[in-house]
């Protein structure tokens, strides 16, 4: 009876738990711009008796929210806030936007966020009911798309003494796996010169756009001897007005990701040198601003396999008619071949017979095992510190790209609700078992322990370093 308690909140309240998912779809806020997201659901959980602590690690639109009921374990729940740029989008199968150039929720955010404090709030409900003693802690996390939110709370110790993290994410798949992530570093150089005539005294110029150019120079030469899974992207930000004027200033910015923490560093201080080297060159100076950075993801197979089991107890929701009608009109703007090689790429089981299929009804098994995707996640650092699971519930149709119109349009409808809900529950089952099986428990621990290895987390941010709370103010 007791995950019944939770799922029967939760059924009850459906209506409810949509609405607040539609809500934060419609306010679709950059990161740590999440102004009216973080009120509308940090006011939400502290009515449903938590504890509210908001503005935590010095970003204003960050909050933890906490409710305990006597001695027990701890357990986590992530939520996240954040919307994309310029990716505004009705819930329609065809793009159009809600206003030309506004955010979206291309990644789900919405769901992600709502969802938590659903689950937070049921897990509380079977929790008193039944007198399970523990402690819940819920979080709402900024700026995850700019690698920036749980970074900053890891480092502030907001993590410490919790047992374990539960994380949803929507995705096109109802799974939890043991793949893992990129570490990654965020950083801009600043080149500063002299301004001259570019024709008439060029000899007393002193170009910045020369050092940023030696400098992807040198970065592409790097790459052919750094390790092949390694990814080094930039962009050139400011390289001067016009071009009878040798620019005094030029900046640019760079990613460098690598499968492990380690590598990252490696990668990074020779590019450092190379800013050294561009430098002299072109006889500029420059600074370096770090801007964040983050580990890769340390799986947990015991709290995978927890997640899934839970899945397959309370089975996998099935799509309607109208939505099956729906994905039929948005597969229009789907390339086929290119959902059919994602889904090779992802491994994912029988992806040879999903061409015609839009939905993904199955609960799937780890099929990530030994994966590193090559995108990077804050999430990874809240599993350096406690044991962490971010799952999967189908929220989208297959070959929806992520970060994009599709997957907005789906996430304020009945398609991703699916998913929202689902995941709900899913988390509280998990959850309640972590709770009240001390054994199982142990096991996500030991295997914890076991994949650090010996390592120990140091936050890849200086000390001294502040949420960059104006990165996104003008996009």
């Amino acid at each position: 009876m007791l995950k019944e308690t939770a799922y029967q909140w939760v059924d009850e309240n459906e209506k409810k738990i949509t609405e607040w998912s539609d809500t934060v779809w419609g306010y679709a806020e950059l990161g740590l711009l999440e102004f009216k997201t973080s009120k509308y659901l940090s006011d939400i959980t502290e009515k449903a008796g938590f504890k509210v602590d908001r503005g935590v690690a010095e970003m204003p639109t960050a909050f933890m929210g906490t409710w305990s009921n006597g001695p027990g374990p701890t357990i986590g729940i992530l939520g996240e806030l954040d919307a994309l740029a310029g990716i505004s989008q009705k819930a329609l199968p065809y793009k159009e936007p809600i206003k030309e150039g506004a955010p979206g929720h291309g990644c789900g955010h919405n769901i992600y966020g709502a969802g938590s404090v659903a689950a937070a709030i049921a897990l509380k409900t079977a929790m008193e009911e039944h007198n399970v003693g523990g402690t819940v802690k819920v979080y709402g996390c900024p700026a995850e798309e700019t690698l920036v939110g749980k970074i900053w709370m890891v480092r502030d110790g907001l993590f410490d003494g919790v047992d374990a993290v539960l994380a949803h994410h929507p995705s096109s798949a109802n799974t939890a796996g043991t793949g893992s992530s990129n570490a990654m570093n965020s950083f801009k150089v600043h080149f500063y010169g002299r301004t001259a005539h570019s024709a008439g005294d060029p000899e007393n110029g002193i170009s910045a756009l020369d050092a940023v150019e030696l400098m992807s120079n040198g970065i592409n030469f790097m790459r052919e001897h750094i390790i092949e899974k390694a990814r080094v992207h930039y962009i050139h930000e400011d390289c001067g007005g016009q071009p009878n004027v040798v620019p005094a200033y030029a900046r640019t910015w760079y990613y460098n990701r690598a499968p492990e923490r380690a590598q990252v560093d490696e990668i990074y201080d020779w590019i450092m040198d190379i800013v050294k080297g561009a430098n002299l060159m072109a006889r500029t100076t420059s600074k370096v601003e770090f801007l964040t950075g983050c580990y890769d993801k340390l799986p947990n197979g015991v709290l995978a396999t927890l997640v899934t089991d839970q899945m397959a107890e309370i089975g996998a929701p099935k799509h309607t008619e109208e939505e099956l009608e729906f994905a039929d009109k948005m597969a229009e703007s789907i390339d086929v071949s290119k959902k059919m090689n994602s889904l090779q790429k992802s491994n994912r089981p029988d992806w040879q017979k999903l061409k015609d299929v839009h939905f993904d009804e199955r609960v799937l098994p780890d099929y990530s095992a030994g994966m590193v995707g090559a995108g990077s996640t804050d999430v990874s650092d809240v599993s350096w510190v406690t044991p962490t699971i971010e799952f999967g519930t189908t929220c989208c149709m297959l070959g929806t790209p992520g970060h994009s119109w599709q997957f907005v349009a789906q996430n304020g409808m009945s398609i991703g609700h699916k998913g929202l809900i689902f995941s709900t529950k899913v988390h509280a089952a998990a959850a309640l078992e972590l709770l009240t099986k001390p054994d199982l428990l142990q096991k996500v621990k030991d295997e914890w322990v076991e994949r650090l290895a010996g390592r120990t987390y140091k936050s890849p941010i200086p000390a001294d370093l502040k949420p960059p709370l104006d990165q996104l103010k003008d996009a």
